[in-house]
């Protein structure tokens, strides 16, 4: 796949790694050509030195002959991302994205207007990473989750403390155990010591195993309930950070009667907030890191906290002492890529990476039209993918047991209709039927091969 990527910065120099492990071909526009020489030198890719903006730069990029073309530069650029886009577009590149920086773009109008334009996909890195945050906060008791079907099917990912009954036991114990029904649900994944991990039957669970889940709606309370996990719903969230994307949580949660309150060092941004919030948000102004300002603000009585500030290392030390003080589930922004195993180490229930989650996105557009969804799982490098199967495809051919499907990869459930269910192997895929797949990075091209 001809891929062209404008902009070299954090998001675009990940997409680039990313996308040049699976052999496509990546060109990298920037002005920059300090950026790109060391981009360069830790990925296989042409560069260009131009403005993604300029004819020339574009056409020597190779444009024209583009399968995809992704503009990523900084958000203060939106206007060089979108004008970049749509000119590759005119020029022959047969999907283009671009990275915004303003909401109102994604309303439904507005994202009809650049669609008609020649925008295939709008991003906006920090509205995705507050839909992540969302989503972790709507999971009951888990570290992360995600909804199939409008919840038929269920994954939830579970920290293993030293009180959980699984510890010790095995993949096959487990599923053979008295108190739960196999049909209900299947282990997907083990992340453990920054190893993602596909567990066959003899697996044995060690403490802290970060263990993912896919369950049927009607399974999933009787799985906590065996973990040893307590089902909660979060209404009140105290958030350190009064970034765009602590605004966007704050607004969507006070949407539905939760308590917010935002706890943000500059004055100035506090005004802002102040004036474009809902009034039931509160604004403090302070620093975060001050634990006896976090005690002041009653932290104990909150059922989440958020740390959303511009140091990875603040969020994860903020999310560490809110734990210590009795917050339930506690969520950091961690930019840094070598911190993330760090932060979960430590005991922080979940990470949110803007560069990781925004290239989940993009990925799917360098996948076939089978691909409904991608979702990267936090504390592992792997995806889930929900595929549709096409008429006479190859996963459609037998049962699951007799086909040689891709080891680095497992299919947890099925939708078919109206009904879901578990996938053993016995299950034989049928036509259109949508699947759920975990999958690690080096398998995810071949298993969408099976789905064409």
């Amino acid at each position: 796949m001809r891929i062209i990527i404008a902009g070299a910065g954090e998001v675009g120099s990940h997409l680039a790694k990313m996308l040049s492990i699976e052999a496509n071909e990546i060109t990298v526009i920037d002005s920059s050509s300090e950026r790109l020489e060391a981009l360069g030198a830790m990925a296989d890719i042409v560069t260009v030195v131009g403005n993604p903006s300029s004819l020339s730069s574009l056409k020597e990029a190779g444009a024209e002959n583009a399968d995809l073309f992704i503009a990523v530069y900084p958000a203060e650029m939106q206007d060089v991302n979108i004008v970049s886009a749509l000119l590759a577009k005119k020029l022959g590149s047969k999907k283009v994205t671009a990275r915004i920086n303003n909401e109102q773009y994604l309303s439904y109008d507005n994202k009809y207007l650049f669609t008609e334009m020649g925008l295939d996909l709008m991003f906006y890195p920090e509205k995705i990473a507050a839909d992540e945050i969302l989503d972790i906060l709507n999971s009951k008791a888990a570290v992360d989750g995600m909804d199939f079907a409008h919840g038929k099917l269920h994954l939830a990912a579970f920290r293993l403390e030293d009180n959980s009954p699984i510890i010790d036991m095995t993949l096959i114990d487990m599923a053979r155990n008295e108190n739960l029904d196999a049909s209900q649900f299947r282990v997907i994944a083990v992340s453990r010591n920054n190893d993602t991990i596909i567990p066959k039957p003899e697996f044995k669970f060690r403490y802290h195993d970060l263990v993912y889940i896919i369950s049927k709606r009607e399974g999933m309370e009787k799985i906590m309930a065996f973990m040893g996990q307590e089902e909660f719903q979060i209404r009140s969230t105290l958030i350190m950070g009064g970034s765009h994307t602590a605004a966007m949580v704050a607004r969507s949660l006070i949407s539905k009667d939760k308590s917010v309150k935002i706890i943000e060092s500059s004055r100035e941004r506090c005004n802002y907030l102040a004036k474009n919030l809902p009034e039931k948000v509160m604004i403090i102004n302070g620093d975060g890191r001050d634990s006896d300002l976090l005690s002041d603000e009653d932290i104990r009585n909150y059922d989440s906290f958020v740390a959303l500030t511009e140091s990875s290392e603040t969020n994860i030390l903020a999310c560490v002492a809110a734990k210590r003080m009795g917050v339930k589930k506690t969520i950091a922004k961690v930019e840094n890529l070598e911190y993330i195993s760090l932060a979960e180490s430590m005991g922080v229930d979940a990470v949110i990476n803007k560069k990781l989650i925004t290239a989940s996105r993009i990925f799917k557009f360098t996948l076939s039209d089978k691909v409904r969804s991608v979702k990267y799982l936090n504390g592992t490098n792997a995806e889930v993918i929900e595929f549709i199967a096409a008429p006479n495809s190859r996963i459609t051919k037998a049962s699951l047991m007799d086909l040689d499907f891709p080891k680095d990869a497992i299919i947890g459930g099925v939708i078919r209709g109206g009904d879901s269910f578990i996938a053993v192997g016995n299950t034989k895929i049928q036509e259109y039927d949508r699947v759920v797949v975990f999958a690690l990075p080096q398998s995810v091209k071949e298993i969408d091969r099976w789905f064409r």
